[in-house]
């Protein structure tokens, strides 16, 4: 590893994205993500970067998207008001197969909500708040090494596969300030998306017939055509059923077969944990913490933190569902990943949710008690 920083998880993730390879950022600041808009304007511009301020966020997600068009790796960053402003153009992003990341620094909802306080209410937003099937991926730190290391590998799986892909942070994570270890440029891997070659009239933008297909720039030799509308392998506009029916198809599979490659998962003391707690972001910080109490006090606890949130991890969930008597999942909402948890519990393990929407994160104590309260049901 690189120089060891004391930094905050929102620079973090500006920081990985510039060693991922990302040049330029369209945002509107917005709290608690406004951090990343503002180090976004100081360092892109030098290492030859650029930084557009837009008017709002709907303008943000069309900037990224042509930026990325013209062979630039993009993102944004906001928080859960302007997550909504940007889903009609995340579904063209998808439908045109672009890649881009967006950063979403979750804070309390509906609407306004309380704007500098902490939640986990975006996790179903993330998957299905643009309209129509699609697959998507998002990933979600819970620390300030993670938020490097995941922007990083954000833009390479976007690259990879064509796809716009979010990072879900949250308030605490975005805001918290640890120790980070920047990597150096050799160790950094980055993944590159895949240039045509071959005769210009052969240029084919959306035949996944030998996997994701090569991305022309913009202004380049190729002919690339993007619309919102469903096309055909060339980008023409066509209604035909069955192109339709086997292109949205793609959509979703070139996420839901490619599991293995994407899904990221941590184990903690699995191997001989009889109650698990699943987290992710901040509530994962609070399971470890009631991890360790709880192991000092005699309780066989283990914590599965979800790197991946979207797809879901569902063979790793469902793993100690099959092996522990008991499941807690801890959240700051009312319970958007434990109805996913409930849906995979073909053994009938006891499963128990521990939520809080009041803009406060969830104490390792609390999590202890829902153990103990459970332990005795």
């Amino acid at each position: 590893m690189g120089k060891i920083s004391f930094v905050q998880g929102n620079e973090a993730i500006v920081m990985g994205a510039i060693d991922g390879g990302a040049r330029f950022y369209a945002g509107y600041p917005i709290t608690p993500s406004s951090e990343i808009a503002e180090l976004a304007s100081l360092r892109l511009p030098a290492c030859d970067g650029i930084y557009v301020q837009m008017e709002d966020e709907i303008s943000s997600m069309a900037a990224i998207i042509g930026a990325s068009l013209s062979g630039m790796k993009a993102f944004t960053a906001t928080s859960g008001p302007g997550f909504s402003l940007m889903q009609e153009n995340l579904g063209v992003g998808l439908m045109g197969e672009v890649p881009c990341v967006i950063v979403n620094i979750q804070r309390s909802g509906p609407s306004t909500g309380m704007a500098t306080k902490p939640a986990q209410g975006d996790v179903m937003q993330a998957r299905w708040g643009t309209h129509g099937d699609h697959g998507i991926i998002v990933l979600c730190p819970s620390s300030v090494q993670e938020c490097y290391e995941l922007t990083i590998e954000a833009f390479n799986l976007s690259e990879a596969f064509r796809i716009p892909v979010v990072l879900l942070g949250d308030e605490i994570i975005g805001h918290l300030k640890e120790k980070l270890e920047v990597m150096e440029p050799e160790e950094i891997k980055i993944i590159n998306r895949k240039q045509p070659t071959g005769p210009l009239s052969e240029y084919k933008p959306y035949d996944h017939q030998n996997g994701i297909a090569p991305l022309a720039n913009y202004g380049g030799d190729y002919l690339l055509r993007v619309t919102g509308s469903m096309h055909d392998a060339k980008g023409h506009a066509n209604n035909n059923p069955q192109m339709a029916e086997n292109y949205i198809r793609h959509l979703s599979d070139k996420v839901e077969t490619n599991k293995e490659t994407i899904v990221i998962t941590k184990k903690h003391g699995l191997e001989d944990a009889e109650c698990v707690i699943v987290g992710y972001g901040c509530t994962a910080r609070s399971a470890l913490a009631a991890m360790e109490t709880g192991r000092k006090r005699g309780l066989k606890i283990g914590v599965l933190q979800l790197v991946t949130l979207w797809p879901f991890p569902e063979k790793e969930v469902q793993e100690v569902l099959s092996q522990a008597k008991q499941i807690i999942v801890p959240e700051l909402n009312l319970g958007q990943v434990v109805s996913e948890v409930k849906k995979l519990n073909q053994w009938q393990t006891q499963i128990v949710a521990v939520n809080r929407v009041d803009g406060k994160n969830i104490h390792p104590d609390e999590i202890l008690s829902a153990i103990g309260e459970a332990r005795h049901v």
